[in-house]
This record gives structure tokens, sequence and C-alpha cells, in this order.
């Protein structure tokens, strides 16, 4: 894939949308893609955050643990960002992401992210809103389960 055909696809995805064009050649050097096969991890709950993924095409589950087996809290496609929570928390992973397609990403390592997010208010905005949207899906999700309505 060309430089241009990368820079393109960063455009896609909301949270890079709006950078400097400069910031966006920066995360096609800097990023590295990822293929996955189905069922294949990501990463698991408790791992180490060394990157954010940026789901380029398929679809990929958002599991935690429980004493009964993995409980899935949500499912990601295309456009879609996981593993910043734990970068931006400095905390281990909070749940284990598994392919459930054949899934490619763009890895996009802590220190690369961290650059993005300071250098650009329009992407540290985006950001916030899609952690502010994933804690709105989490808490509604708590309430059904207390509930008993899943």
């Amino acid at each position: 894939m060309s430089l241009e055909e990368e820079v393109e696809l960063i455009r896609r995805f909301p949270i890079f949308s709006k950078i400097q064009p400069a910031m966006q050649k920066l995360l096609c050097f800097g990023s590295e893609r990822m293929t996955y096969e189905p069922r294949q991890v990501l990463f698991r709950a408790g791992d180490a955050a060394d990157a954010a993924y940026i789901v380029i095409d398929g679809t990929a589950e958002i599991s935690i643990p429980t004493p009964t087996g993995p409980y899935v809290i949500n499912t990601l496609g295309r456009n879609e960002i996981v593993g910043e929570i734990a970068i931006f928390g400095d905390v281990p992973r909070t749940a284990t992401v598994t392919a459930v397609t054949r899934l490619e990403t763009m890895r996009i390592s802590k220190d690369l992210f961290y650059n993005v997010i300071r250098e650009s208010p329009d992407a540290a905005l985006e950001l916030i809103r899609i952690l502010a949207g994933r804690l709105a899906n989490t808490t509604a999700q708590v309430s059904r389960t207390i509930s008993g309505t899943r």
C-alpha cells in the first residue's frame, strides 16, 4: 500500500481525521498493520498496555474474565479503537480482545499514540467522546445485568 493510500486510510478514522497531515504521515510510518485470524487474541486482560489498535476491517469481541468463563461486553468493527483505556489509565489491560472474523488492524505504539493526542486537541476531544460513550455503554450494561434483563 502506498503512503498516500495509508494516509487516506488514517483519515477515515474519526479520531485521526482532523489531525495535521504531517501527524497522519507520522502515524502511517510509525504504526504496524496486523492481521488476526478468527479466535486469535490481540491481548488479554492483565497484559501490559503497550499499544492501541484501530480496526481497519473485521470484527472483534471484548470480554472480561469471570469465574464462569469469559463474558462478552462489547463487539468492535471497522473504524473503532481498542486498547486506549489501559494506555491512558496507565493500568494493565482491562479486558481481552479476540478476533471474531479475520481482523485487520493498525497497531499504534503507546508513545506514538500519546504524541498524537498531545499534539492534536481535535484527536484528544474525539478520544474523550469515545471514552464517554464506552462508559455510558458499560453503565447501561451493568444496569441491565443487575436488573436481570441483559
